[in-house]
């Protein structure tokens, strides 16, 4: 795998930066190793939906949300899906406070890492904050594929950086698309230095037929076709692995892997469509997603201690979350007449505010525990 080892690191420097691999487990923090959560940890991701009129915690005119997610200026009549607080059982998850999450970050980086889902949660986490902020306080500036929300008198900086699959994939002079399984630092080059991050990389592996976002597979300078996608994407998630075990020390850097968000585009693409309010309960057991059980058998085997934020069951709870058909303006008349919008549903994406929220309030949590 190319890209592991900054080549201009002395060999004493390299041995240093991968000293902690040889550390005992108790020495590095347990809490964070593998996906397991101690016994003594409350286990944030089984509980329920509890109906909170004190939520959301930002307005829905927050700058910051893309115009796909604005589902009430785009004329979603209901808003009660804005209002659902996420209750583990057995404990609580501590209400988002902006100004104590900022002095946590106070002169260090976040970044989030992945697709238009985890974009989806960099802007409700900017939308948390951006509140507590006078407007000459805070800026957003681009660079390439990142993007960072800047508390300068904080001198914390919460960034997304744009990495569908976390490893590379380029175009040939064919302009063929090619997925390369074993090469990662070209997006890599992004994380380096950052004090908190924060990966997903799950949907776009599902991709199919001409949906498809890629042509080709290449690993170990072979390209192919006809692999299985979880075959691959463990393949891709391994390489992931293996970079943050041989470029992040554990005592500098906090390594966080979000779980797989659920779609609920089943039934034509309508199930999630003028859905109200929280399942209570899952009739039959969910499938599990094959995205959620290959990243669990991959942190298993990750030497560097990665914390996984599991919101993959509570958000399946959810359909009613999602903006459907709420992902463009809808006319006034149309409204009026009750028609519903005949462009394609979106369960896939989130309203904002709304569930992207409970997944920051455990992003908050697990950044607050004591280690």
């Amino acid at each position: 795998m190319k890209g592991r080892v900054d080549m201009g690191h002395e060999i004493d420097d390299i041995e240093e930066d991968l000293r902690w691999l040889d550390e005992k487990e108790e020495d590095v923090g347990v809490v964070q190793s593998r996906w397991m959560p101690r016994k003594r940890d409350c286990d944030l991701s089984v509980g329920r939906w509890v109906f909170d009129e004190s939520y959301p915690l930002y307005d829905a005119n927050c700058p910051y949300i893309g115009t796909k997610l604005s589902c009430q200026k785009n004329g979603r009549p209901d808003s009660d899906y804005q209002k659902w607080r996420w209750k583990p059982h057995g404990c609580s998850i501590p209400r988002f406070d902006a100004l104590k999450f900022l002095g946590k970050m106070r002169g260090k980086r976040m970044m989030l890492v992945g697709d238009s889902i985890m974009r989806n949660q960099w802007e409700s986490l900017v939308c948390l904050i951006h509140g507590v902020l006078p407007p000459e306080m805070k800026t957003v500036t681009y660079n390439g594929p990142s993007m960072a929300f800047r508390a300068s008198e904080f001198e914390a900086s919460i960034e997304f950086n744009w990495a569908p699959f976390l490893v590379e994939l380029s175009v040939d002079r064919n302009n063929k698309r090619i997925l390369h399984l074993d090469s990662i630092e070209e997006n890599a080059k992004f994380w380096r230095g950052v004090d908190i991050l924060v990966f997903d990389s799950a949907h776009w592996w599902t991709h199919s037929e001409e949906w498809s976002s890629w042509d080709f597979f290449m690993e170990g300078g072979r390209i192919f076709t006809g692999l299985n996608p979880m075959v691959a994407y463990e393949k891709g998630l391994t390489t992931w692995s293996k970079w943050v075990d041989l470029n992040l020390n554990p005592h500098q850097t906090r390594v966080i892997f979000r779980s797989v968000s659920p779609r609920h585009n089943r039934e034509n693409g309508l199930k999630c469509y003028n859905q109200k309010e929280p399942l209570g309960y899952f009739k039959h057991k969910p499938r599990v997603p094959g995205q959620y059980t290959v990243l669990r058998t991959v942190l298993s085997r990750t030497r560097f201690p990665v914390r996984l934020l599991d919101i993959t069951e509570m958000s399946a709870l959810r359909r009613d979350g999602h903006p459907s058909v709420y992902s463009c303006a809808v006319s006034n008349e149309a409204m009026r007449a009750g028609n519903r919008p005949v462009h394609a549903p979106d369960c896939s994406h989130w309203c904002l505010p709304g569930v992207p929220d409970a997944w920051n309030e455990m992003l908050y949590s697990l950044l607050t525990l004591k280690e």
